[in-house]
């Protein structure tokens, strides 16, 4: 498959046969348009939602996320007169080629359905998404980090609430790198270094692996730098920087590390890249907050010996990560019960109770701040991580990631582009810079050829 954010939606499979309660995120990138930003919508009120919520209703839930019939049945509990059908379709594009079809068609589209961040435009794009925030109260907004809200929302509008996140950190094996004389990187010039001195005592290893499949990961290093590739206006204007100077500083980076031969190239989320984690291939991972509990269930002949810190950092005085994965349950502007629809959305995600789920049973990294602060999450001490806490560790992550990060209505192209342009060089072991390039060519190609205006 074209974009290999869809691999990742099957850690979710092999996390709940791994052990700890980790945390895990679903799948690729965070989402939300930016200005101009629609008007207002009316707010409803608390009595009219009791109204709805007390009628007979039948809401229909399309989510890849496994046992996610827990939750439901929490919904059902507290609204014993709303039945909810949960429905797994498929995950990311597959879900979202037969929601396509059941909106034009009219017929068998869900009310809600999750829907990953860097998504969420293509699909206000066709104005297909109801805006939310008439339904929820103050408070929701009160739980997310800045970083988050600002994926979901366009100005006053809330198109999805946020479900899981991704903050980069980076996971190492502790007695690989001391056997090899390997300090911990604190910051990106240190883990150049530490890349080439790993490989000279494992000619056969590396401390890193960079994925010529997976434009997600590559994207999460240039928002962490502060390059901002993509944005929208809602509307038919779209800016594509792929060759920014900070993203050719990426770039670069890790083609002195390609062309030196010190980092792999592997394509990622295959057996042999599994393996390699198991057999000591690769010392250390540049990896999501869902990457712990992957590891966990992976590599299990490992336990003890992994340790999660940050990610290397471009300037060690001003910490900074960025994110990869995540995904939000939208309502469809379709949904003949709008109210308890809304309900649903917001009931799994902000409910404690429901949350906490999501977090302890299948793993999915929150992006609330009331449950990456629960104890019940944040003290769990893992054994495979030596003990570490590392929810805790990736949740101070997570406050680091720089915000304002948006993305282009038709993410799907960016991604699948990706494979034939810098995933190519990256493959080939040729300029990344020239890579990126020609990544920012096919973009803006298309998106003229799709008869936007460039900004």
């Amino acid at each position: 498959m074209s974009d290999t954010p869809f691999t990742r939606r099957r850690f979710l499979g092999t996390a709940l046969g791994a052990s700890g309660g980790l945390a895990l995120a679903a799948c690729g990138g965070g989402g939300g348009a930016s200005t101009p930003a629609p008007a207002a919508a009316q707010k409803v009120t608390q009595a009219q939602i009791d109204e709805a919520m007390n009628k007979d209703t039948e809401l229909t839930l399309w989510s890849w996320v496994p046992d996610l019939q827990n939750e439901v049945d929490l919904f059902e509990k507290k609204y014993p007169k709303v039945k909810v059908k949960l429905v797994n379709v498929g995950a990311g594009a597959v879900e979202y080629q037969k929601l396509r079809a059941a909106i034009k068609s009219g017929q068998g589209a869900p009310d809600v359905v999750q829907i990953e961040y860097q998504y969420i435009p293509s699909f206000t794009l066709t104005k297909d998404l109801l805006d939310i925030s008439p339904y929820a109260t103050p408070e929701v907004k009160s739980q997310y980090p800045d970083w988050v809200w600002s994926q979901v929302t366009n100005g006053e509008a809330l198109y999805g609430v946020p479900q899981d996140t991704g903050p980069m950190g980076l996971l190492y094996r502790d007695d690989l790198l001391k056997a090899a004389g390997v300090e911990v990187p604190k910051t990106w010039p240190d883990f150049a270094t530490a890349a080439e001195k790993y490989h000279a005592a494992n000619p056969k290893s590396y401390l890193a692996n960079l994925a010529p499949n997976d434009p997600g990961h590559f994207v999460s290093y240039l928002w962490q730098i502060g390059a901002r590739p993509f944005s929208y206006d809602g509307t038919k204007t779209v800016k594509v920087d792929l060759a920014s100077e900070d993203a050719k500083k990426v770039a670069q980076f890790w083609s002195d590390l390609v062309a030196k031969g010190v980092v792999s190239v592997d394509a990622d989320f295959n057996t042999a890249w599994y393996q390699g984690f198991s057999n000591g291939k690769y010392g250390a991972w540049p990896a999501a907050a869902w990457g712990p509990v992957f590891l966990q269930g992976s590599a299990k002949s490992t336990s003890g010996k992994w340790r999660a810190t940050d990610l290397p950092q471009w300037d060690a005085s001003k910490p900074a990560s960025g994110n990869w994965g995540g995904s939000t349950d939208a309502v469809l502007k379709i949904s003949k019960n709008p109210i308890p629809a809304a309900q649903l959305a917001l009931f799994i995600n902000t409910d404690q109770e429901s949350a906490l789920k999501l977090a302890t049973e299948q793993f999915l990294f929150p992006p609330s701040t009331n449950v990456l602060k629960d104890p019940k999450f944040a003290d769990q001490a893992s054994p495979f991580y030596g003990g570490q806490k590392v929810n805790a560790k990736f949740a101070e992550i997570g406050a680091t990631v720089t915000p304002d990060f948006a993305w282009l209505p038709f993410m799907d192209f960016v991604y699948s582009n990706f494979n034939d342009t810098l995933g190519k060089a990256i493959a080939d072991k040729t300029d990344l810079v020239a890579g990126l390039q020609k990544w920012q060519d096919g973009v803006a190609g298309y998106a003229k050829a799709q008869g936007f205006t460039l900004a």
